[in-house]
This record gives C-alpha cells, sequence and structure tokens, in this order.
C-alpha cells in the first residue's frame, strides 16, 4: 500500500515539474503553475485518503 502512494506523489510530483519546466515565463504564469501544482496535489491527497478508507 505504501508502495502505491509512493508512485502517486512521484508521479504527481513529475507532473508538477514538467508543468514548471514548460510555463513558467512570468511572474503571473509561475503563480498560475503553483495554483495548478497545489490543486494537483490536493486531489492526489483526497484520491490517495479515499483508497485508504475503502
Amino acid at each position: 500500500m505504501a508502495t502505491s502512494i509512493n508512485k502517486t506523489v512521484l508521479l504527481a510530483l513529475a507532473a508538477l515539474s514538467a508543468l514548471a519546466t514548460a510555463a513558467c515565463s512570468t511572474v503571473a504564469g509561475a503563480g498560475r503553475d503553483i495554483s495548478t501544482a497545489g490543486e494537483v496535489v490536493t486531489e492526489t491527497a483526497e484520491d490517495t485518503a479515499d483508497d485508504l478508507n475503502d
């Protein structure tokens, strides 16, 4: 079970890194990227919590 969570977190971080690298050309762009990253982390945490509660 912990391995699945680690893989999920690793995938989320990889996606966030790709987003940050591809789209951070301005301060406003960086803010949007950080916001999107937060949403991805939140969704991943909620999905993981749901999986643990099943």
